[in-house]
């Protein structure tokens, strides 16, 4: 499904995020110096200059035209013009159109680049996505016309996928269906079987405290059950529903490659707690391999030089590991 790939193009999101950060000491390591894939930044060059020069890193970035141009080793940039940074200290909606800049500049080069992966930056849901998006995974779809696309957040040990993104708790029960559980599951098993080669172990978890619901019929019941009957029907490697509260033991969670929660946090709060900031968010179901470090833009960070960089590490140590 995916060619080896060769280079990564990263777009550099929220102006004022910790992002840049974490890139100057992935930069400024080892890891850096072996990885034999170009690495193309689509973002403001002054600003990045001005970001590491308070930071105190002491990097060169060179500025291409074209990504043909772009070289191993080297800190490759294509320029996008940021006119609002005198106010860069601060997240607000002016710097939407240069991230809707960088995001068209990397989509349309991944377009015409089929060996190259994206990695892109946080950005304020708040600012930049407003109602009009749940979150880049949405937005990405949108702007590459896919569909049917599944968040994984991944570690090598175990990797989770919430059934519903960014949606409020109130609206997750009715978005909750069997298709799109049986959908999830079998992307993700596509999803690891192309690019790890691996045909993954799946728990798929219950809704309710327990699995249980005073209601007469519940959600397990109803359209977890018959969506996993069918999954083991066709012979995917799949078990559940399980309770949330008590599955994330380890005696459990050694048994299973991935997790598909109901909703986010389900899943999302008990993989930070056992690996912080060692995981990534991947979108399945895209025409190229996406990949956002798992923190947020954290403006209360900023600035400070203290953001944990393990996220672009195992970025990194994935895309190396890919076939």
């Amino acid at each position: 499904m995916f060619m080896r790939i060769n280079k990564i193009i990263i777009i550099l999101g929220e102006p004022q995020s910790i992002f840049s950060e974490i890139l100057f000491k992935y930069f400024n390591s080892k890891e850096f110096s072996k990885n034999k894939k170009k690495i193309i930044l689509i973002g403001s060059m002054s600003l990045l200059q001005k970001q590491m020069k308070k930071l105190k890193f002491n990097l060169n970035l060179k500025l291409i035209n074209n990504i043909n141009d772009a070289k191993n080793n080297e800190i490759n940039i294509l320029n996008i013009n940021y006119n609002n940074q005198k106010n860069f200290s601060k997240i607000s909606s002016n710097s939407k159109k240069y991230i809707s800049n960088c995001f068209e500049v990397g989509l349309g080069l991944i377009k015409n680049n089929k060996k190259t992966v994206l990695i892109n930056g946080p950005v304020s849901k708040k600012h930049f996505l407003k109602k009009k998006y749940l979150g880049i995974t949405e937005y990405i779809s949108k702007k590459t016309k896919s569909k049917n696309q599944v968040m994984l957040i991944y570690n090598e040990k175990l990797s989770v996928s919430p059934l519903t993104t960014h949606l409020p708790l109130k609206h997750v029960a009715k978005n909750i269906t069997k298709e799109k559980i049986i959908n999830n599951v079998k992307q993700i098993k596509k999803f690891y079987v192309s690019l790890l080669n691996k045909k993954p172990k799946i728990a798929v978890l219950g809704l309710n405290p327990h699995c249980e619901t005073i209601d007469e019929v519940s959600e397990e019941k109803k359209i977890i059950i018959p969506a996993i009957n069918y999954l083991k029907k066709i012979n995917l490697n799949t078990d559940g529903p399980f309770p949330a509260d008590t599955f994330f033991l380890k005696k459990n969670i050694n048994k299973y490659d991935v997790i598909v929660g109901m909703y986010h946090d389900q899943v999302l709060t008990p993989l930070k707690t056992l690996y912080n900031f060692n995981a990534i968010n991947i979108t399945i179901g895209l025409p190229f391999v996406r990949i956002s470090p798992d923190h947020g833009p954290n403006n209360m960070m900023f600035g400070k030089n203290e953001s944990d960089p393990s996220s672009i590490f195992c970025a990194m140590r994935f895309i190396n590991k890919i076939r």
